[in-house]
């Protein structure tokens, strides 16, 4: 399991970087509450993300997103009421996941990003 924890740190950390050098600011990280846990927490001039990372080796299988299944997708909604609740924004809120394919893990170098903004409703 700490390997797995190791691995989903390493591409929420890809994530973060690319969120940042498309002028996101990074608000938290690995929010958790008794809903779920958010794996990051962005904002832009406009916009307030909620951020699933998901990464895959590969896509061979199925696309990474298609695990963000509507279960995931109600517990992910039910978190961001609550940290809405918890701090005032005038930014749109906006569920955005990041695909993450590293055929090497933690290796490789150059790993394949897709941002698919307002993933769901």
């Amino acid at each position: 399991m700490d390997r797995r924890r190791g691995i989903g740190a390493w591409g929420e950390n890809q994530a973060a970087k690319y969120l940042k050098k498309k002028g996101y600011r990074i608000l938290e990280r690995n929010y958790a509450c008794r809903f779920g846990e958010i794996d990051l927490i962005a904002a832009n001039r406009e916009y307030l993300v909620f951020v699933e990372v998901k990464l895959r080796k590969s896509d061979a299988f199925a696309r990474a997103a298609e695990f963000v299944d509507w279960r995931k997708q109600n517990r992910l909604r039910s978190s961001a009421e609550l940290w809405l609740s918890l701090h005032e924004t005038e930014l749109q809120p906006r569920f955005d996941v990041i695909e993450i394919y590293a055929p090497e893990g933690e290796a490789t170098k150059k790993p394949t990003i897709n941002h698919l903004e307002d993933a769901f409703q």
